[in-house]
């Protein structure tokens, strides 16, 4: 397999460094921490697994998604924080159990493996039938059964989740007619209820994830994309993790540039992939992101600026710059065959809006509609 590149900013060898300094972190379990000696949790472990999959790294891949079933509860679902192979934080999260079906389907695309596939199912069956358990009548899925809201980062994550769900259900001939029915609910609440979500707006991820996620699309996506540019967007560094701090982090700026190559805007994606390399380590680590300022001393906090911070080199953040380059690389490089797995041009077609319980007016006129936007 030919590892991804894009022209000009990240060559091969240079992907399949970052592939291997995230291999470099595994632990013997299988399981990629955050960090070294930091906890694990399951979406970002099989973000990870994607990206030394693609990266070159497909043994410590493997070695990855075998150990995530280890970690279900008997009812599907995953804890939410796991340290040296024992769950810190017990409680099942949405979006953490979900992901694994993105991540089978990815192999999918890249290996063609359908033993692989079969091996996995039971675990992204049982892991999506909780998931969609948890959905509330305006069609949000719970963060835990436990909290009683909605995150539209999660959320969002979810609907592409379905999609890879149904797509695997289609491939191994196991309609799953349910979760069709909870997708089509969820991205009808991610397009026209985002007012009902806990409100985490000064988060970037809030911003673009609805339309790195599939459910915004066409016009709507660049709408949204262009409403809050301005407020994340740092020219030359990156984006922002949240509006209110001067902190640009390579993961969410990645996964800005994944959002914008959805739209075929390739240029802004290709400049900000190229501003974030300075978080880039000559072996091939990610640092987590970059405090700027004016003066190296901020004089009302008193903190440092013009640092890398926190002091730490992140799984999570090559493994996102690994992606970016994969998508991209189909335009202005190499891209494999997973390189599609986020503009979702091999998952299950867009969820049609049946039986919404939401209670909005335009709920009725919509039902048996697909997604309104093209």
């Amino acid at each position: 397999m030919s590892l991804p590149y894009v022209e000009g900013i990240l060559t091969a060898e240079q992907v399949a460094d970052s592939a291997a300094a995230i291999a470099a972190m595994q632990e013997p379990c299988g399981a990629v921490p955050w960090t070294t000696g930091e906890h694990v949790d399951i979406w970002n472990h099989v973000e990870a697994a994607m990206a030394m999959l693609v990266g070159g790294q497909v043994e410590a891949a493997e070695r990855a998604y075998a150990w995530v079933p280890t970690m279900q509860h008997a009812d599907g679902s995953f804890p939410m924080k796991i340290v040296n192979g024992v769950a810190d934080d017990d409680r099942g999260d949405v979006n953490m159990t979900a992901y694994l079906a993105v991540g089978i389907w990815h192999h999918w695309l890249v290996r063609r493996d359908i033993e692989f596939v079969r091996r996995y199912w039971p675990t992204v069956r049982s892991a999506l039938d909780w998931v969609v358990a948890q959905q509330v009548s305006w069609g949000g899925i719970n963060y835990t059964p436990t909290e009683d809201y909605c995150l539209l980062t999660g959320n969002s994550s979810i609907y592409q989740s379905l999609r890879a769900g149904v797509a695997l259900a289609d491939l191994l001939d196991d309609p799953q007619p349910e979760w069709e029915l909870a997708g089509g609910r969820l991205g009808h609440a991610v397009r026209e209820h985002r007012d009902l979500f806990a409100d985490k707006s000064i988060h970037s991820m809030d911003w673009y994830y609805p339309v790195l996620g599939g459910a915004v699309r066409g016009r709507d996506a660049f709408e949204l994309l262009d409403s809050r540019w301005d407020d994340f967007v740092r020219p030359g560094l990156g984006i922002l993790c949240v509006s209110t701090n001067p902190w640009v982090t390579g993961a969410e700026t990645c996964e800005l540039v994944m959002a914008l190559d959805i739209l075929g805007d390739h240029r802004r994606a290709l400049t900000l992939l190229k501003d974030m390399q300075h978080l880039r380590e000559d072996d091939g680590r990610y640092w987590t992101g970059w405090v700027y300022g004016d003066a190296d001393i901020d004089p009302e906090s008193g903190e440092p600026r013009n640092v890398n911070w926190p002091d730490e080199h992140t799984t999570y953040t090559a493994a996102a710059v690994i992606l970016a380059v994969d998508a991209l690389g189909e335009v202005a490089g190499h891209g494999t065959a997973g390189s599609g797995i986020m503009r979702g041009t091999s998952l299950a077609p867009h969820f049609a809006e049946l039986a919404l319980e939401c209670g909005c007016p335009s709920a009725d006129s919509l039902s048996g509609v697909p997604g309104r936007t093209p």
